[in-house]
């Protein structure tokens, strides 16, 4: 039976990139995976966000203010110290995760066909992840961000890997605005180059959900 793509490309990661230890980063992600998902597609309609597909250095950096006491959060407390995870493991896990691809629907396919693969389709279909469309004025969302937050969240809000910016689209609603409300009340920084920045206080809470709202269909 051939493997699936996505299992033979991650089989070829250690070769690719030799500073990242893949078995490891496997490992870790059992335990990660509790709570994020199996594949780091998040759970309990964003109680848990979404890791798959965030970029590495972005994902190492969350980990560290964890681990650091720097950013809140219960639920990672018992997880992340200094001895369960070292910053070997911090850059495993996050390298690991960026991987991960996450697709929105399954290509058209015919049972009948002699090399349709019923395991092989089940394997990809518990990779896929659709976001609930949210609320909202889509086209008036769509207008504010391209306006606002395309320039660091990119055009259709897939993050920017280089420069270690979260991809918002993909992501639950319901997560998203937890984290608004933290930045509000200062407890997350949106941009530490500048930490008196009051983006997300200059929003409305309905420029908000119009926004969150073209942000829940981008991958449709």
């Amino acid at each position: 039976m051939p493997r699936p793509i996505i299992l033979i490309y991650l089989s070829l990661l250690p070769a690719l990139c030799p500073a990242f230890d893949f078995e490891n980063g496997e490992e870790i992600n059992e335990v990660c995976a509790g709570c994020h998902g199996e594949y780091g597609q998040g759970g309990k309609e964003g109680e848990y966000p979404r890791l798959a597909g965030m970029p590495s250095a972005f994902l190492a950096k969350q980990l560290h203010l964890f681990r650091d006491r720097l950013r809140p959060n219960l639920a990672m407390v018992e997880y992340v110290d200094h001895r369960q995870m070292p910053d070997q493991d911090i850059e495993d896990i996050s390298k690991f995760l960026e991987q991960i691809v996450l697709k929105t629907k399954l290509p058209p396919a015919d049972e009948n066909s002699p090399g349709f693969n019923a395991y092989e389709r089940l394997l990809a279909s518990k990779r896929l992840m659709q976001i609930p469309r949210a609320p909202g004025d889509i086209e008036n969302g769509r207008k504010i961000y391209r306006k606002e937050c395309a320039s660091c969240h990119g055009r259709e809000g897939l993050g920017d890997n280089e420069k270690a910016v979260p991809m918002l689209a993909g992501q639950y609603t319901n997560y998203l605005w937890r984290q608004v409300k933290k930045y509000r009340e200062k407890i997350r920084i949106h941009d530490e180059d500048a930490p008196e920045d009051e983006l997300l206080s200059d929003f409305t809470d309905g420029e908000l959900t119009d926004i969150f709202a073209y942000l829940s269909i981008v991958d449709d």
